[in-house]
């Protein structure tokens, strides 16, 4: 196992990131173990989840992610120093979380004492902010004028943005976190970040993670490269479009147990005739090299220049061993080219 600086945070942390949003869900406390227990003997150290989790969300599952990680953790309480452990406090728009609201200083206070007892925790490694208040170009909103930029308050922004931060600042000094990072967000966002944290001598953000993909590229280069001269982690989350670059959704299918059998919050909004095509020529390059699709999504991610760590999932152990192996993998300039040349057809398939 390799390992990145996540930022300026001076934590070293594994390519791999096991994400666990499905632990709750279409995953047991036992499977959750025995991922943890498989992860960990590969070298993984750095571990994802959210107060949001399970998903796809809903008042039954908030938290549940966080508290089998927790019974993991309470049994396993000599490897605590071992992992390094990310969580997140939910945005706005889920009325069972502090009634919908947005994220405040107080809000974050709060949910960062509720997930230390679920985590069962006396700190947490990495903080992050799940979405920001304002609409943000995520979630498939990233074509023109999906969202209304113009509508935007910038001072009522950034004062909503100096009180969270406020609120991180609380939670650091009294030790419960030790950094924090941002999520679904966008170079503009980072930078008043960054600023309100120099200008105030608040907590600056050492990380963002953002959905990046063969299919979802749309952070390269300009965030990307920000993330690199701030020093700031950049952390993909979804490498394989929910599911779909592992192939298994090609042509209309649907296998038992998988994530697209699920009702999605925000609908199947990658499944889109491009999309497919897509990931139909991903797949023929990967088995003329001898690997699954998956495996070459995971490795071209893993191999993009300032890519600090990749958030993979699995709900079958069979699959967890799948990626993590994906990180052993170099891709050859041909593959690469070859993958260039569908990345140019398909910019933007969905």
């Amino acid at each position: 196992m390799e390992y990145s600086k996540l930022g300026r945070s001076g934590l070293k942390v594994s390519r791999v990131c096991l994400g666990t949003m499905t632990w709750g869900r279409q995953n047991t406390q036992a499977d959750a173990d025995a991922q943890l227990d498989y992860a960990l003997a590969q070298g993984v150290n750095f571990i994802d989840t959210a107060e949001m989790y399970a998903v796809p969300p809903t008042p039954e599952t908030y938290g549940k992610t966080e508290s089998i990680i927790g019974d993991w953790l309470s049994r396993n309480s000599h490897k605590r120093h071992d992992v390094i452990i990310a969580t997140k406090i939910a945005g706005n728009g889920l009325s069972w979380v502090r009634d919908g609201g947005d994220i405040t200083k107080e809000a974050v206070i709060e949910a960062v004492d509720h997930s230390l007892a679920r985590l069962q925790t006396d700190y947490i490694d990495l903080f992050q902010l799940h979405w920001p208040n304002r609409t943000s170009p995520h979630f498939a909103k990233h074509w023109p004028d999906m969202i209304d930029i113009q509508s935007v308050d910038k001072s009522q922004q950034r004062a909503q943005m100096h009180s969270i931060l406020e609120g991180l600042d609380h939670c650091v000094r009294a030790g419960k976190i030790r950094h924090c990072g941002l999520s679904n967000e966008t170079p503009w966002g980072i930078s008043q970040y960054l600023d309100l944290a120099k200008q105030y001598s608040l907590p600056a953000v050492v990380s963002i993670q953002n959905e990046f993909s063969l299919v979802h590229a749309k952070d390269w280069p300009y965030l990307l490269e920000q993330c690199h001269h701030e020093d700031i982690a950049y952390l993909p989350w979804s490498p394989l479009a929910g599911g779909m670059l592992s192939g298994k959704y090609l042509g209309g299918a649907r296998p038992d147990g998988s994530r697209w059998t699920i009702s999605q919050r925000n609908g199947l909004f990658r499944d889109t005739e491009l999309a497919q095509q897509a990931v139909a020529k991903y797949q023929e390059i990967a088995h003329a090299r001898g690997i699954t699709t998956a495996q070459l999504a995971l490795a071209w991610c893993n191999q993009i220049q300032g890519v600090t760590s990749t958030i993979i999932g699995a709900t079958t152990m069979a699959q967890l061993q799948e990626n993590i192996d994906a990180f052993a993998i170099t891709l050859e300039d041909e593959v690469l080219a070859q993958i260039d040349t569908v990345l140019k057809e398909y910019p933007v398939p969905f």
